[in-house]
């Protein structure tokens, strides 16, 4: 172990830093398209069901294809690896957030209308707060999903942890594999742990405005 990271040292930083930027690019892009789009959704619930349904079809294209789709569109690299990513990003969000957001009690809703509050003032103010648990446990999953999937985009000369992964297979060097595997495995569950403390802390906060502005 300490032969290879003598050899490999400075390397593993650098794929371990690519891999977390692929990752979070892919996420918060994710993040701002599926939760506004979330919110309209909730607006529209007959549409949302078909459109998030659609979004659900996208989820089973196997992600080489559609890592291989953006190639032609944008060429190789970081880019595509992060488009691709954001692509698969989105039906976790926009799911909790549609679902976080309509099942916002409505008498809640009327309360803060009945206070003169603006349907923009209600979502910020009331629905959002009510709803924080749903859509960061949408947001947790798709990022903990995300850097598992982005060893993938060594496939198109997007770096990242994947490249160990790729290069051990090829090379036939379980060193290799190891050394991409367990990072990004480490990087996931430090995902996953910080993402639930952040839902926890947000889930307080949200119920103490939501009984305040009742």
């Amino acid at each position: 172990m300490m032969e290879f990271l003598s050899t490999h040292g400075n390397e593993l930083m650098v794929k371990t830093w690519e891999h977390l930027y692929i990752s979070v690019a892919a996420m918060v892009l994710g993040v701002i398209v599926a939760v506004p789009l979330g919110i309209m959704l909730s607006r529209v619930p007959k549409f949302a069901d078909r459109f998030i349904s659609f979004i659900g079809i996208l989820q089973t294209i196997p992600s080489l294809a559609i890592l291989a789709f953006f190639i032609p569109i944008m060429g190789v690299g970081k880019a595509p690896a992060i488009i691709a990513l954001f692509v698969y990003s989105l039906l976790p969000i926009l799911r909790n957030t549609y679902i976080g957001i309509r099942d916002v009690d409505k008498g809640v809703i009327e309360a803060g209308k009945g206070m003169g509050m603006s349907n923009w003032q209600t979502i910020i103010k009331m629905e959002l707060p009510l709803s924080i648990p749903v859509i960061m446990a949408g947001i947790r999953l798709s990022t903990v999903y995300l850097i598992g999937w982005a060893a993938l985009a060594a496939f198109i000369g997007g770096g990242g942890l994947g490249d160990f992964i790729f290069d051990g297979l090829n090379l036939y060097k379980p060193s290799l594999i190891l050394a991409g595997t367990i990072p990004a495995t480490i990087l996931a569950v430090i995902a996953d742990r910080s993402f639930a403390i952040l839902e926890r802390s947000l889930t307080s906060d949200g119920m103490k405005d939501s009984q305040e502005a009742a």
